[in-house]
């Protein structure tokens, strides 16, 4: 008997599964919590450390003005500061605060608890799937 190959990847199935499973893990977050932007922003400089604001406008895909209001709206609430660039004095740099790395690991253990309660639904091989695919969704988001 011959062997059959596995199924052919879906990306328009891939995206909607992604999308509705972002949507549940983001309405777990408290309705008083940072936009996706500003997460998104904070885990760019946790990740990647200082950055000037026109390198974050472009990865994070907003304007600069956007970014300035957001880089102070961010540094008022304690969870990223601004400093000068020790190379270049004239160059602003943004780096994420203490508070800031705080915030973000509060936000991933709410959806750690908030998955972990959606995985205990599916069946061992449904999440030994779920395991296996793990390696390649990271590199697709590095």
């Amino acid at each position: 008997m011959p062997l059959s190959s596995p199924p052919a990847l879906d990306a328009v199935r891939l995206s909607t599964a992604v999308e509705r499973l972002f949507s549940l893990l983001r309405r777990e977050l408290p309705p008083n919590d940072i936009s996706l932007t500003a997460a998104s922003t904070l885990r760019r400089l946790e990740l990647e450390g200082p950055r000037r604001l026109t390198e974050l406008a472009a990865a994070e895909g907003v304007t600069q003005p956007a970014m300035t209001q957001l880089a102070q709206r961010l540094e008022r609430d304690g969870l990223a500061e601004r400093a000068p660039d020790a190379t270049d004095g004239r160059v602003v740099l943004v780096r994420v605060t203490d508070a800031g790395r705080d915030l973000l690991a509060r936000r991933r253990a709410v959806r750690a608890a908030h998955l972990s309660a959606l995985l205990s639904r599916l069946s061992a091989d449904d999440e030994a799937l779920i395991a296996a695919a793990l390696p390649a969704l990271e590199r697709l988001a590095p």
